[in-house]
């Protein structure tokens, strides 16, 4: 069970090859994997064939503060900082962003978490986290699992 893992072993669910899907018919992939002596999480997001959009980060569990970071950048120019961990069976980042000059929470969760599949949202709150709207909606499949 994850949470009974080391805080620093609670993201290693993610890593591995993954074919990711939305919107039903969408598709890409996603590679994770252990970098700088398997302190860092790296990860490759490709959106093609059904998208353009390509992105990476890194995430880093911090003892100092007890919690997850994770850096964003994409082929939008979007760059995010966020920090969070493992929480009722979920794991969730969180940041504070401006869209249109209001301030807002951006987050993303990773739940219903199994060996081979999960499922990943970004949200979005627009009253300081009190409620959350779905933006996008990820499955995560194992590749080479059927």
């Amino acid at each position: 069970m994850i949470a009974d893992l080391p805080p620093e072993r609670q993201f290693d669910f993610w890593l591995g090859d993954w074919d990711v899907t939305w919107d039903k018919d969408k598709r890409g992939s996603n590679h994770i994997e252990v970098i700088l002596d398997g302190r860092v999480i790296q990860e490759s997001f490709d959106g093609s064939p059904s998208l353009s959009f390509r992105g990476t980060s890194l995430s880093v569990y911090s003892p100092r503060l007890g919690l997850w970071q994770q850096t964003w950048a994409d082929v939008e120019g979007n760059y995010w900082h966020f920090t969070g961990g493992f929480q009722h069976g979920r794991m969730l980042l969180v940041t504070d962003d401006v869209i249109g000059g209001v301030p807002v929470k951006l987050r993303m969760v990773w739940y219903n978490i199994s060996s081979d599949e999960l499922d990943w949202n970004w949200e979005r709150s627009d009253d300081g986290g009190e409620t959350w709207q779905l933006r996008w909606h990820l499955h995560y499949q194992r590749k080479g699992v059927a």
